[in-house]
């Protein structure tokens, strides 16, 4: 069984965190996690996987990271069609349009955005924010 694969961007830790607890979810759940940095990600795993998570926090004029993230984004969008994909990210200001933004091109590539929006927390996730987000990590595995 191939592991399930939680890639994200974070400049601070907080999405990194958020990462790390939807790790946590999917290995509580009895299946293997394999959460890295964009950096570290392997477009082959990805393009293999029928399920996977992305993270990235809300940048600039809520945007993804431009340097990494958003070309990591764009390469997944030519192979997305079919896979149910997990979004998360943190924030500290805006509403959110920047989760928005990428469900909306991940379902026009005609991906499955697990639970239709992406989850995302302001600042450093809490608890609650904790919970949810290994909550989708037992989603995940569940598929």
């Amino acid at each position: 069984m191939s592991k399930i694969q939680v890639v994200y961007w974070s400049q601070t830790g907080n999405t990194e965190a958020m990462a790390e607890a939807i790790g946590k979810g999917i290995t509580d759940a009895g299946k293997e996690a394999n959460v890295v940095p964009v950096s570290g990600a392997s477009m082959d795993e990805l393009k293999a996987a029928n399920v996977f998570a992305m993270g990235c926090p809300a940048m600039g004029a809520e945007v993804l990271e431009e340097m990494e993230m958003e070309p990591f984004v764009t390469e997944v969008e030519g192979f997305v069609s079919g896979k149910t994909v997990a979004l998360f990210g943190s924030y500290g200001w805006g509403d959110g349009q920047w989760m928005n933004d990428w469900v909306d091109r991940m379902n026009a590539a005609g991906a499955k955005v697990l639970n239709g929006e992406g989850l995302i927390c302001m600042e450093a996730p809490d608890d609650e924010a904790i919970a949810e987000c290994e909550s989708l990590g037992k989603q995940l595995a569940g598929i």
